[in-house]
């Protein structure tokens, strides 16, 4: 995974993570793909960070997104209840209800099948924050954090190098 910083501002120890948000999008699926994701604080500044992959999925870049920002996350005080906003239901039914069982029975699916993306799941599984939450929000509905990660993992999938 390639990753450029958009925006990074003031690094004070002092303020926390208020507010988060993740994307993914692909240009074909599969076809150039790129995830993006955004940080509030506490003092009024906004993080951003997005990625590319030249040959990927769009479900491999809403989970690269999450497993970016949660990465991100474990490093920074955060707000007591703060939830990362995602308009991936994937993600959401994934890590919340399918993942125990998907360990649990050898990483297969209910079906018998393989699960697919196992690498990014076991990822996630281990950068997981307990008392961090994943919260769905409706994707194209006009939510400016939700808007603009969504329009970095689009830039990125277009130029990943450029953007």
């Amino acid at each position: 995974m390639n990753n450029k910083s958009s925006t990074l501002t003031n690094t004070s120890l002092s303020r926390k993570v208020v507010s988060a948000a993740c994307d993914g999008a692909c240009r074909g699926n599969p076809g150039p793909g790129g995830w993006g994701y955004l940080l509030r604080y506490s003092d009024g500044t906004v993080e951003e960070l997005g990625g590319f992959e030249n040959h990927t999925t769009n479900n491999r870049m809403e989970l690269s997104a999450c497993l970016a920002l949660l990465e991100r996350l474990r490093e920074l005080p955060k707000d007591p209840g703060l939830a990362i906003r995602t308009d991936s239901k994937y993600v959401i039914d994934g890590f919340s209800q399918w993942l125990p069982n998907w360990k649990r029975n050898g990483w297969r699916k209910a079906s018998g099948k393989a699960v697919i993306n196992r690498d990014l799941w076991e990822k996630l599984d281990v950068a997981r924050i307990s008392d961090v939450n994943l919260q769905h929000v409706k994707g194209h509905s006009g939510d400016p954090d939700n808007d603009r990660c969504d329009q970095i993992a689009v830039n990125y999938s277009y130029s990943g190098l450029d953007t």
